[in-house]
């Protein structure tokens, strides 16, 4: 498999089935990291689940051993509030999303409503509290004129033992009664997402590895912003999935220490 042979100025890596599943750190994401910070590299993370704040998940990686500040942390849902406060700022939010990204939003400033006459945008994202009602305000707003954006689009989120059914399901439901397509997706591999990290790295892209567990988002990003892109599989996509699909990652890693050179 073709793996690293250089060094480069910042990583990216995707959390869940990368860094980590569950409460407990995939094999040797601790070594791999501490190495890369003690040789002068940046590090930081992205999340397309908005079902915890950036705080949250710097606290998980700090409670694993993976010292890590807020502020190198990127999750949809920050990406989302940057969007809606550039374009739409005084935008009335109806949210198919669990209570971590409505509160996310309130403190940014938008009022939420679940009464559709009163709905500026719809936004669809991962929702174990998704329900008949939801749905029906969603199209009731969207078919009197609200926007439809959405946090991500994966199919479905890895957890110890398998999967829980993602934000894709959501967007697909609200698109199948509206027959309205989503407008704009914010999570990877979305340009939105991109543009934060390299705002927040300030480095050229030809100068960034990103390295995740799914080709359609983490590897689609860094292939898409310039950067390199390695894929881990140590998650959601195996070797079959890999050959069979028509994004090529840059590397291929069987497990995260194989991104220093020469490394066992």
């Amino acid at each position: 498999m073709n793996k690293p042979g250089r060094l480069y100025e910042a990583y990216i890596f995707d959390l869940d089935g990368t860094i980590y599943l569950g409460e407990s750190l995939l094999p040797t994401v601790e070594y791999t990291l501490t190495n890369l910070r003690s040789l002068g590299k940046r590090t930081i993370f992205l999340s397309n689940n908005p079902t915890h704040t950036r705080e949250d998940y710097a606290q998980k990686l700090n409670r694993l051993g993976l010292p890590t500040p807020v502020e190198d942390v990127i999750n949809s849902s920050a990406v989302m509030v940057h969007l809606l406060k550039k374009h739409l700022p005084d935008a009335r939010l109806f949210v198919v999303g669990e209570e971590s990204l409505r509160r996310e939003l309130s403190a940014a400033g938008f009022e939420l409503t679940d009464e559709a006459q009163h709905v500026d945008v719809v936004i669809a994202s991962f929702d174990r509290t998704f329900a008949y009602w939801k749905l029906q305000v969603a199209f009731d707003a969207i078919r009197a004129g609200a926007r439809f954006f959405a946090t991500n689009a994966d199919r479905y989120c890895p957890v110890p033992g398998g999967g829980e059914p993602d934000a894709a399901a959501m967007i697909a439901a609200i698109e199948a009664c509206t027959n309205t397509k989503v407008e704009a997706v914010v999570g990877k591999p979305s340009h939105y997402m991109a543009e934060a990290v390299l705002d927040l790295l300030c480095i050229q892209a030809k100068d960034c590895l990103m390295t995740g567990d799914r080709l359609e988002t983490d590897v689609l990003l860094g292939l898409n912003s310039g950067m390199s892109a390695a894929l881990a599989l140590t998650g959601a996509t195996d070797e079959s999935a890999l050959k069979d699909s028509s994004i090529k990652p840059t590397y291929i890693l069987h497990r995260l220490a194989e991104l220093i050179p020469k490394a066992d």
